[in-house]
């Protein structure tokens, strides 16, 4: 992990006090996104999504490093970079919100637990309240996944898409969360 990515890490920690007792973090975690229009499909991939979630307080944070997005074609990514995230001037997207729903202890038990996670999207310089549901599994083993699906439209972030490549795009991004917590 870069020097970057610790900054990062320790800084995503200190919201949460030093008396949390149920810390789970996540480095490596999947966001994915895809724009589906009748002339382009398009989708790009990041899999270096940091995360804590605090089973105590229930305080959800994600962090996500805009060049890290992977796309099939270079000059999309290129484009994606430089001309609609301006990912040298806002170089991350970031969540703060809360889990609504997951009682207390449920990541001590195997199952799947649904929730409801609201709080703020930060990306291109605007913030936006989202409210999408989650899914919390905890495998036999102990090991704990989330994932949610929610949607964002690009105007809402004043992300601009030049007219000539308008309908290439979709209004709506649908974008996909993964995360492989281990306990902090």
């Amino acid at each position: 992990m870069n020097t970057r990515n610790l900054i990062i890490a320790a800084a995503l920690l200190l919201p949460f006090g030093l008396t949390a007792q149920e810390r789970w973090t996540a480095r490596t975690g999947t966001v994915t996104f895809s724009s589906i229009t009748p002339l382009e499909n398009i989708e790009a991939k990041n899999t270096k999504a940091s995360s804590v979630f605090d089973a105590t307080t229930n305080d959800l944070v994600f962090v996500v490093l805009i060049r890290s997005f992977e796309f099939e074609k270079a000059l999309m990514q290129e484009h994606f970079n430089e001309n609609y995230m301006e990912s040298t001037k806002f170089p991350k997207a970031t969540f703060k919100g809360k889990v609504d729903g997951l009682k207390a202890g449920a990541l001590g038990t195997a199952g799947t637990y649904n929730a409801t996670v609201t709080g703020e999207l930060t990306m291109h310089g605007v913030t936006k309240t989202i409210t999408t549901a989650g899914v919390f599994t905890v495998d036999a083993a102990g090991k704990v996944s989330a994932s949610c699906d929610f949607s964002i439209k690009p105007e809402d972030y004043e992300i601009k898409i030049p007219g000539m490549v308008k309908d290439n795009i979709a209004k709506d991004i649908n974008v996909h969360v993964r995360m492989e917590y281990i306990r902090s």
